[in-house]
């Protein structure tokens, strides 16, 4: 493939994103004037140089047809794509002076759309409101392209758990794009609806409409940016955080399946493999940190099983609220909330993580492996949720985990080259590839953040948060020979 042919419809749908991403920017830019805040003209010319950016490159696209899309191309355009808004999404945050380093800056942006929730900002309860807003657009931005991204291009791509819940294809055809078209669409709708009654539910739990509104975007998209220093902890009521609770569980959950319930009028989430075991894991573990809190903290029951709830739900969904620092409630909890961190939620959802599926994948070729141990002549049906499930499939499930630890042990090492104690180097990169947000330990704890750290380490850790949304075989693909050759 010439790299004309490679690269132009990849500044063709990067210049639509941009142009789209730039036009969110509206949102802050009205909250400015609004609240005669001085950022305004910083939100007008990132506006501006998104949308030039973007007509650039509809100009130079502009004669070029898009027919058909091969992995190469979505492969590009998805890592092109997120690494951009990043970038741009971050120049808000330097116009403004909200961060004065660019490593600052960037950290933020790429926490936000990669819905992490790692911040370096301190006095957020002081920052301007449309700062606020714009950190919770840029999770709820990156949590609906979190589901886009693994409902319509990671199955094409052979990458990420929705392949095994449809059917497979090498290219972005005529074919399939109005199906992928469909389901995106039906998608933002029901996003937008669930925004909306996150909203009205922080609202009735006591809320002011400005917290209610960034608090929904930001739980909805399992990010975890709040409008506060103490993060859910400014919240006394335990009505809020059910109601966080709730929404949290919900962005766990595999998107397609609720579009496919109302479609077809019948109940559909139950049937799921993958959305059993991840209700029932996450049920279990919340009533043992319960009784933990109960028996050795002695907490109240009611105050114990919320707050266990509360905080061990955000860990698994990759949401990164706290209401506490749950890392001094004892070793059985720190351990507990640590292993927490690389559960994630459902393939489909707006959570980070290894994904259910994956576990329950390794599950089953255990079970198959015990099974040729005994009788090495059986024949052993591998299924899951119905489907077939062939080499190919696990394989891709056990290269992922293999590049994960991979990806884990470097960065924990690289973060400590850069001076960073062990503990926080290897929570920090535990978190950062699993998009969870806060790690463990004073430094980068629930009450802690990443302020203190060098600017190497923020690179390292943007490039992690990067690599994990991404699932690390869509970026590292990009550095193989074989990507590039004719």
């Amino acid at each position: 493939m010439s790299p004309q042919r490679l690269m132009m419809p990849v500044v063709k749908v990067c210049s639509f994103t941009i142009a789209v991403f730039g036009l969110s920017l509206m949102l802050p830019l009205a909250t400015a004037w609004i609240y005669s805040s001085d950022n305004a003209a910083a939100y007008t010319l990132v506006l501006l140089v998104c949308e030039s950016l973007a007509l650039a490159g509809a100009i130079a696209t502009w004669n070029y047809q898009i027919h058909a899309l091969t992995p190469r191309h979505m492969f590009l355009i998805t890592s092109v794509s997120w690494l951009l808004m990043s970038l741009l999404g971050a120049l808000p945050l330097l116009l403004t002076d909200t961060v004065f380093s660019l490593s600052d800056a960037v950290f933020e942006s790429t926490s936000g759309l990669t819905t992490t929730g790692s911040t370096v900002l301190t006095g957020l309860d002081n920052l301007p409101a449309d700062i606020l807003l714009w950190r919770s657009m840029l999770q709820w931005i990156g949590g609906l392209g979190v589901i886009a991204m693994a409902v319509a291009i990671l199955p094409f791509l052979r990458v990420g758990g929705m392949r095994l819940f449809q059917t497979e294809s090498s290219d972005w055809s005529d074919k399939a794009l109005p199906r992928a078209k469909t389901m995106i669409s039906r998608i933002i709708y029901f996003y937008l609806v669930l925004t909306a009654l996150c909203t009205g539910a922080y609202m009735l739990a006591g809320m002011d409409s400005f917290h209610a509104i960034n608090h929904a975007m930001t739980t909805l998209s399992t990010g975890g940016f709040s409008t506060s220093d103490n993060s859910f902890a400014q919240f006394d009521d335990l009505g809020s955080h059910w109601v966080a609770i709730v929404f949290m569980m919900i962005g766990a959950l595999p998107f397609t399946l609720y579009v496919q319930s109302l479609s077809q009028r019948r109940w559909l989430l139950w049937k799921d493999q993958q959305l059993r075991g991840f209700v029932l894991i996450v049920i279990a573990a919340c009533l043992v940190l319960s009784l933990y809190q109960i028996l050795v903290n002695h907490q109240a029951p009611l105050r114990a099983l919320t707050l266990s709830s509360f905080n061990l739900i955000s860990v698994i969904s990759t949401t990164g609220f706290a209401s506490g620092d749950y890392s001094h409630w004892g070793p059985f909890a720190a351990a507990l909330f640590f292993f927490a961190t690389f559960m994630g939620g459902c393939s489909g959802s707006t959570s980070g993580g290894v994904k259910m599926f994956r576990f329950q994948l390794l599950a089953i070729s255990l079970k198959e492996s015990l099974s040729r141990a005994l009788h090495p002549r059986a024949v052993v049906p591998r299924r899951y949720n119905g489907h077939k499930v062939d080499d190919a499939i696990l394989l891709s499930s056990v290269a992922y985990l293999f590049v994960m630890l991979i990806s884990l042990m470097l960065i924990t090492l690289l973060l400590s080259f850069s001076g960073v104690d062990f503990d926080t180097a290897l929570t920090g990169a535990s978190t950062a590839l699993m998009n969870v947000g806060p790690g463990l330990g004073e430094l980068i704890g629930p009450a802690g953040n990443f302020a203190s750290l060098s600017d190497a380490s923020k690179w390292i850790l943007s490039v992690g948060m990067l690599l994990g949304r991404l699932e690390f075989i869509t970026v590292l693909v990009l550095f193989t020979p074989a990507f590039w050759r004719s």
